[in-house]
């Protein structure tokens, strides 16, 4: 066989060596990250009214802590989440992989909103710190920190379901 006859046998026998190892791959399916009803949380007014109801997904566990809000593309109008850690201490939060603006709400153990931070940024990988020691974040909506008058001082209430 001449050279250039062999040199064509091996370019189709390597093309046809490519293919049989080549796998097809299935496509990979997102799943959409949705909320999860797990309870209900009141913020009540320095007088003891009620001034905003939420449903929440609360997250106490390391993973739920760490993951938070991540990837979800909407907080519907009324939800809410609630991180629950052990003990009463500094926080730190960031809006790493988060598609959604929040308000960020720090709560002590006694149920009392220390303080808030507004309009956390999507994506912003820079830490959001508690001014003071805290057991509890409640995220919301950005803006309705400011719409409904949430203040310093005020209390929560919430139940698991």
């Amino acid at each position: 066989m001449n050279l250039r006859l062999r040199i064509i046998v091996l370019m189709f026998a390597s093309i046809g060596f490519i293919k049989c190892t080549q796998k097809k791959s299935n496509p990979v399916k997102e799943k959409q990250i949705t909320f999860k009803k797990e309870g209900n949380l009141s913020i009540l007014s320095k007088g003891g009214d009620t001034i905003a109801q939420f449903e929440i997904e609360i997250a106490d566990t390391p993973y739920e802590r760490q993951t938070g809000l991540m990837y979800r593309e909407e907080l519907l109008s009324g939800k809410a989440m609630l991180f629950v850690f052990e003990k009463n201490q500094m926080r730190g939060f960031y809006m790493k992989n988060t598609l959604i603006s929040l308000d960020l709400i720090f709560i002590d153990a006694g149920l009392n909103i220390t303080h808030m931070h507004p309009n956390a940024k999507p994506f912003d990988t820079e830490s959001i710190s508690s001014k003071y020691p805290v057991k509890y974040v409640l995220e919301i909506n950005a803006g309705l920190c400011e719409i409904l008058n949430i203040e310093n001082g005020m209390k929560i209430n919430f139940n698991r379901l």
